[in-house]
């Protein structure tokens, strides 16, 4: 007898969405034939949610407070997902949550930091080339300012800082192990080791504007081929890292972003005189519309990192777990210790269950969620048995304390199952991390932040993977040559 399978709403209308989306005759529909599309396809859930699937092909959650749709990872339980059922909505789907076609198609890239897998080794032999075709550029012609004289020695031009720079903007999680070879080609021009910790340099990422500083000062000092220069070079390091697809969403977005310029087409430079933030401008608006940039909004940036972190934690579901839930107290475990009154300014961009947990754990310093946060590794936990939905899956027995200052792990049944996993789950984490700091206006801790460094340990003792082409011959390493 053939078993009959379970209705899952979530999984009927994703596929049905994708599937009219993908219809050649999607672009060719008005406006408001594409929102009443979506609108047919809403569903609510029995906990009272109502759900879209919709632009950047994710889904939303309305806020039944002020009827506003949030980016949301849709719920992991099963019985939920079964009970969903479509319904007629009578709010206007808004244009910016309506598929627009091509952000259904879009490679999204990877949440998978720089710990665990190495950047590939033909990447950084591209970008080697263009850094040592740098060397002895003299800082007269190149002048460095701002936050890469701070980074780079005196005598450093700042082709080598926009080479740095667009890595830094290019990466989703700039995480690196501390040997990375990506960075150890770096050294010589630094004046100050990089922050980080024993293992992991947990970097903040480039803020375009400064890499915008670099092309504008040039134009303003009347040297614009010397800013057609640094952008240029600012192009072939993004060409050189978009195989790796950690880089590639950015690394595709920022030469679309620069075209004119390389072209001589845009109006670049008579922007570059008017100030930077008219250089901004235009670069923002040649970014495609599927990239979520803190430029553009801080607030969506953020919103699609958290997406990204319930998404990382999926192996969590089989186990009984809500990712959802796991994903809100990991938050919380990073705001609590770095900046607990940051969470006021992330309560107005998360949907109505991720801010109430949030809240919660917070606050209660007994609520069982708390059981998901790092503790030192001889307090880690072997939660593993079933307990209430609202404690995430998981049951601890007492209330851990607060993240602790010093190494710490996740509890056991946190774990990610697999190298890959781990270091997705640290890319999602510390990404998430940026975001909210940046959306607050937080600075990024230097030693990293609780959940993303609580992850280290299942990385960090791995060996480094081999050269292509290497053979693995007794007593020869096949793994990268390291600078220092």
């Amino acid at each position: 007898m053939t078993a009959v399978r379970q209705w899952d709403g979530f999984a009927a209308i994703e596929s049905d969405v994708r599937a009219i989306v993908a219809d050649p005759r999607w672009a060719a529909l008005p406006p408001p034939a594409r929102a009443q599309a979506v609108a047919l396809r809403v569903l609510d859930t029995p906990d009272g949610g109502r759900w879209l699937f919709g632009a950047h092909a994710r889904w939303y959650r309305q806020d039944p407070a002020d009827g506003r749709w949030h980016l949301s990872p849709p719920p992991a339980d099963r019985e939920t997902r079964a009970g969903a059922r479509i319904v007629r909505t009578t709010s206007m789907i808004m244009p910016h949550l309506v598929p627009s076609g091509p952000d259904f198609a879009v490679d999204r890239g990877s949440v998978q930091g720089f710990v665990g897998p190495d950047v590939p080794y033909e990447i950084t032999e591209r970008v080697r080339a263009l850094v040592v075709a740098q060397r002895g550029r003299r800082r007269e012609d190149f002048p460095v300012h701002g936050s890469f004289a701070e980074l780079f020695a005196p005598e450093v031009a700042s082709p080598v800082a926009a080479v740095w720079g667009t890595l830094m903007w290019c990466a989703y999680a700039p995480a690196f192990d501390g040997n990375e070879v990506l960075l150890s080609m770096f050294g010589e021009f630094l004046t100050r080791p990089l922050p980080g910790d024993e293992w992991v340099r947990w970097l903040a990422p480039v803020p375009l504007d400064d890499l915008i500083a670099l092309y504008g000062e040039r134009v303003r000092a009347g040297h614009p081929e010397a800013g057609l220069r640094l952008v240029a070079l600012m192009a072939d390091t993004a060409q050189a890292v978009r195989g790796d697809r950690r880089f590639r969403p950015r690394a595709e977005a920022l030469p679309a972003m620069v075209a004119p310029i390389l072209r001589r087409t845009g109006e670049d430079v008579s922007a570059a005189h008017r100030g930077d933030d008219e250089v901004r401008r235009l670069w923002l608006s040649r970014c495609p519309v599927h990239v979520a940039l803190a430029e553009s909004s801080p607030g969506d940036r953020f919103q699609h990192a958290l997406y990204d972190l319930v998404e990382a934690l999926a192996f969590l579901a089989p186990k009984g777990a809500d990712p959802r839930a796991v994903a809100g107290s990991l938050l919380a475990a990073d705001v609590a210790a770095h900046a607990p009154r940051a969470a006021d300014g992330l309560y107005p961009w998360l949907d109505p269950e991720l801010r109430h947990i949030l809240h919660v754990v917070l606050t209660d310093p007994g609520h069982p969620l708390r059981g998901c946060w790092p503790r030192s590794g001889g307090a880690a936990s072997s939660a593993s048995s079933a307990s209430p939905a609202g404690s995430g899956g998981f049951s601890t027995g007492s209330s851990p304390a607060p993240p602790p200052a010093g190494p710490a792990v996740l509890p056991s049944a946190l774990h990610p199952p697999d190298r890959a996993s781990a270091a997705a789950l640290l890319g999602a984490a510390y990404a998430t991390g940026l975001a909210w700091c940046r959306l607050t206006g937080t600075s990024v801790p230097e030693r990293g932040f609780a959940t993303a460094s609580a992850l280290v340990h299942r990385l960090a003792h791995e060996r480094d993977d081999p050269l292509p082409g290497v053979s693995k011959v007794p007593g020869v390493s096949g793994t990268y040559p390291r600078h220092f």
